[in-house]
């Protein structure tokens, strides 16, 4: 994925002569007009304009001004409430229980989790999690949430299948991935596992959150030739769901990266390696101004507009379960392939081969070109 920034930044432009040199305004604007084709699945088409930054009509402006002054201060301490209620939800119904601990041969903790507890407590746990994430997405403005279940008689697949006499449970939930706003809105749904860096189970508040959802922590290195990494963790958990009804279920994000919701990426294998069932989850966010999309735009920012924004919309499309074929079983890259196909036919969605590699250029480019719209700018002034 980071060849293509490598490659790069090792072969720099050799002279001033070889380096696009953009002299006015207009230039600038039509290079990132043309980037925005080119890397079409993370460009932003709403009225914030690309990274969110503008320019804003003067109706826009005012709106901004009065939310920032009234809906954005209760709208965080709401928000900052929920999140400290459920952690001490969580801190409160896992004391005096040990965490499930997954070791490697030198006996180094790799992961740890309350979501393999047991009992009443694993059971509040889930409730008020599944409960307050609600809450807290109605406190950001999504009201009401509309749910379409498709018939699977309707749905045709190229080679699996979505009905069965004796269903089986899924090993996995597959879905696009939009917004940080996704893993809200499946924790309300399913409150399922997420795979997250190594450093989220160490943060205040949030890290003990994670442990009690169960989320696998990313290894950035392997420490012996023996190690079985992340994807190894998560092929065991996806078995583990899929035969064990007690058990967790994880949720992934095959695209690995998020899109501005018309998209889909080429999906990565890790959520089909083990052949067992999924569920496909089609999210999508309808908007008039800001899109909740979050691309090329910092996370700050992102969550201050979102904020600001009365009414934000959210629709949910919940496939059937997807059965694999033998021969998909036999081939992860075909049966990631089918449900991706099928994902973005019932969502229409455009399929894309842009992957994380390709976000990444085009977010170095891109800040490039707005630094030197700047430069204008200042002029200008």
């Amino acid at each position: 994925m980071e060849s293509e920034l490598k490659d790069m930044n090792s072969n720099p432009p050799s002279s001033k002569e070889e380096r696009p040199l953009l002299k006015s305004e207009s230039d600038v604007s039509a290079a990132i007009e043309e980037l925005d084709k080119k890397f079409a699945p993370y460009a932003r088409t709403d009225l914030y304009g690309t990274m969110g930054l503008g320019p804003f009509p003067a109706t826009e402006k005012v709106k901004l001004a009065v939310a920032m002054v009234t809906l954005v201060p209760v709208r965080f301490v709401l928000a900052m409430t929920i999140l400290l209620l459920y952690y001490l939800i969580c801190r409160v119904f896992t004391l005096f229980s040990s965490p499930h601990r997954e070791e490697e041969e030198e006996e180094e903790v790799v992961q740890e989790d309350y979501a393999h507890m047991g009992g009443w407590r694993r059971t509040v746990i889930v409730r008020c999690g599944r409960f307050l994430s609600r809450v807290l997405l109605f406190v950001f403005g999504f009201y009401w949430i509309p749910e379409r279940r498709p018939d699977p008689e309707t749905i045709c697949s190229e080679e699996g299948e979505t009905d069965k006499e004796e269903p089986e449970r899924p090993g996995v939930i597959v879905s696009n991935h939009v917004s940080y706003l996704d893993i809200l809105y499946h924790m309300s749904a399913s409150f399922p596992s997420f795979v997250a860096k190594r450093s989220v189970g160490k943060l205040p508040l949030v890290g003990l959150i994670s442990k009690c959802l169960g989320c696998v922590y990313v290894q950035r290195e392997a420490k012996s030739p023996d190690f079985k990494g992340v994807s190894g963790t998560v092929n065991e958990r996806v078995r583990e769901a899929h035969r064990n009804k007690s058990a967790p279920t994880i949720m992934l994000f095959p695209e690995g990266t998020t899109t501005n919701g018309d998209y889909l990426l080429t999906f990565k294998t890790g959520a089909f390696l083990a052949g067992t069932p999924v569920l496909p989850v089609i999210l999508k966010y309808p908007y008039e101004r800001f899109s909740a999309a979050w691309d090329t735009i910092s996370g700050a920012r992102h969550v201050l507009f979102l904020l600001c924004q009365f009414v934000n919309h959210l629709e949910v499309i919940r496939l059937p379960v997807y059965y694999p074929s033998q021969e998909e079983k036999d081939n992860p890259k075909l049966y990631a392939s089918n449900v991706r196909k099928l994902m973005a036919s019932e969502g229409n969605m455009i399929l894309s081969d842009l992957g994380l590699g390709d976000k990444r250029i085009y977010h170095a480019t891109l800040n490039g070109n707005l630094s030197q719209l700047r430069v204008f700018h200042q002029k200008e002034e």
